[in-house]
């Protein structure tokens, strides 16, 4: 079952965003699309994977160690994420 992550990150730039995927490196196994843009309180990360299982090993493998390299040992905090099954799909 597809799993979407909407996640907002402990930073608030396009530029940031950048930086922290340049140390994730290649896609991710599992994602299907990943959008970006600005909400009225920040940034917003929306991520379409083939299941949670694909999204929580990249969150757990890659995601924790590129957000140190580019924002310390240390950033503002972890991603806030809300999870959803996708229970249908519909596309054009």
């Amino acid at each position: 079952m597809s799993w979407i992550a909407i996640a907002t990150p402990p930073f608030a730039s396009i530029e940031q965003f950048d930086q922290v995927m340049e140390h994730v490196g290649a896609e991710p196994e599992g994602l299907q699309a990943r959008y970006v843009g600005t909400a009225a309180d920040g940034l917003r990360v929306v991520t379409l994977w083939e299941s949670k299982d694909a999204a929580d090993r990249f969150f757990a493998d890659r995601l924790g160690p590129a957000l140190a390299k580019a924002l310390g040992p240390e950033p503002a905090g972890q991603p806030s994420v809300i999870g959803v099954d996708v229970a249908r799909s519909y596309t054009r």
